[in-house]
């Protein structure tokens, strides 16, 4: 079988044996909070699980820390889901979304990355693509997969929680994921406070995607991710977006286009505002 470590077609995905393989299932939809769930119960790929952004990639209950909309579960939290999930060491895991990646697929994939798991894709084009391929679909919720015993740790080097660092630069450039009307603060549907962090730049994530909503060519997206950053460096690139999660469809973007080690500030910008004393900037 072969490794898919950023994306997977839905054709390969397919053809690769269900006992080697662990779909999820990341569909979510912000506007309307239990969608994702009832869509997988009405169809999704045979043998998927489904994990939600709120419940499962997410521990919202800790939002009160600072830590943005989407706070990241703890690791014994995100260890216990892959125990159920029946997820082994070796084994390919493959996300995807409605989406394209660009809500939760990404996220899990970047999860997976931070507790040390290379085997993981995301599905290029999501589960429109596996649709159009004119392959399965399930209903309903798939025979329950053996659990597993799994306990691995977040590598925090992959990460920056600390909003003091980025006011003196000290954390790296900052790469804002979000559309560009909000980056600029002159729409925030979801925030109190629109703008953006001081000396953040912009690369919106729906950027990375062609028209048929799958990945732009890796030369592509290599030049067009120099366009933005010049010089700097991969591994001195922090992405961030509204709360951590669209931030990781950059991420995953760039290690597809071979710009590797680059981190993500996981509070993001609702995290960053959480102080009201802390710098917003404009246009």
């Amino acid at each position: 079988m072969s490794l898919h470590t950023t994306l997977i077609d839905a054709t390969s995905l397919a053809a690769t044996p269900p006992d080697d393989v662990l779909i999820v299932d990341c569909c979510f939809d912000l506007a309307d909070l239990t969608k994702g769930a009832r869509d997988y119960l009405d169809g999704h790929i045979p043998g998927a699980v489904y994990a939600s952004l709120d419940h499962d990639l997410s521990d919202l209950s800790r939002q009160a820390e600072g830590l943005g909309r989407h706070p990241l579960p703890l690791e014994s939290a995100f260890n216990a889901l892959l125990s159920r999930c029946g997820w082994r060491a070796g084994m390919q895991v493959v996300s995807y979304d409605a989406a394209g990646g660009a809500l939760a697929a990404a996220r899990l994939w970047w999860l997976l990355r931070l507790v040390g798991v290379q085997q993981v894709a995301v599905l290029d084009g999501g589960y429109a693509a596996w649709l159009a391929a004119g392959l399965p679909v399930e209903v309903g919720e798939p025979a329950a997969r053996p659990a597993s015993r799994v306990s691995l740790r977040y590598d925090t080097s992959q990460l920056v929680l600390d909003h003091t660092a980025l006011l003196h630069d000290a954390a790296g450039q900052l790469l804002d994921a979000r559309a560009a009307p909000r980056y600029r603060g002159d729409v925030e549907p979801l925030d109190r406070v629109g703008g953006h962090v001081p000396g953040a730049l912009n690369r919106p994530f729906a950027d990375n995607l062609a028209s048929d909503g799958r990945f732009k060519q890796a030369a592509q997206l290599r030049d067009e991710f120099a366009e933005v950053l010049g010089s700097t460096l991969p591994s001195q690139v922090v992405h961030m977006c509204g709360s951590g999660v669209t931030a990781c469809h950059n991420l995953l973007a760039m290690e597809f286009a071979g710009l590797h080690g680059s981190r993500l500030y996981a509070p993001s910008w609702s995290g960053w505002i959480s102080d009201p004393s802390r710098p917003v900037a404009k246009g």
